[in-house]
């Protein structure tokens, strides 16, 4: 399968419209060292609220006991595909501070952090699928991960698969074509 080109209403870097998440990666692919390390690398240049910075990353390879931990904890259609992935990274939350203090902005500074590293990765060849299916108390305990360490979401990175080893429901959004709502939608006010 090749890529699934976003149509746009006005131009934008070929880097964001080419990207989107697959579910089908190839499960032969081991990750290039150096192209991890760039995709985490922008996602630590990432702004955030008083540079508190507040992300954290587990990064599982595919066949290490952190990504069985992972995989274990994927619930629905996520577990039937994910497995294949080069690997599964839980995006972590720093929530408090070291005095205790709540850390306000931390999820969103997390999801800054976590679309520069999907935009670094796709533009390194990789392909990037969030997910929001799985147990995040789970993980919690699988990584021993304190209080002040929330868990938001959990991604995979790989390579690109085929559509036919998917199951057939899985297929079926695997080809389907790309929507978004229009621009107009997503704007409240524009004055």
């Amino acid at each position: 399968m090749s890529a699934k080109h976003a149509t746009t209403s006005t131009p934008i870097l070929s880097t964001l419209s080419e990207r989107w998440s697959p579910r089908a990666f190839d499960s032969d692919h081991a990750l290039p060292e150096d192209a991890l390390r760039s995709a985490f690398e922008a996602a630590r240049w990432s702004p955030s609220a008083s540079n508190t910075q507040p992300w954290r990353f587990i990064v599982a390879r595919r066949g290490s006991e952190s990504f069985g931990k992972i995989e274990g904890a994927l619930a629905g259609f996520n577990a039937q595909w994910a497995g294949a992935a080069s690997a599964l990274v839980v995006n972590v939350a720093v929530v408090a501070s070291e005095t205790g203090e709540p850390l306000r902005w931390a999820e969103y500074d997390l999801g800054q952090a976590v679309a520069h590293l999907s935009v670094q990765a796709h533009s390194e060849g990789l392909y990037v699928h969030q997910m929001g299916g799985f147990d995040a108390a789970q993980i919690s305990e699988a990584f021993e991960l304190g209080a002040e360490l929330r868990v938001v979401s959990v991604m995979t990175i790989g390579k690109l698969g085929v559509p036919e080893q998917l199951a057939e429901a899985l297929k079926e959004r695997e080809l389907a074509p790309r929507s978004r709502a229009s621009v107009e939608e997503l704007i409240i006010v524009n004055d």
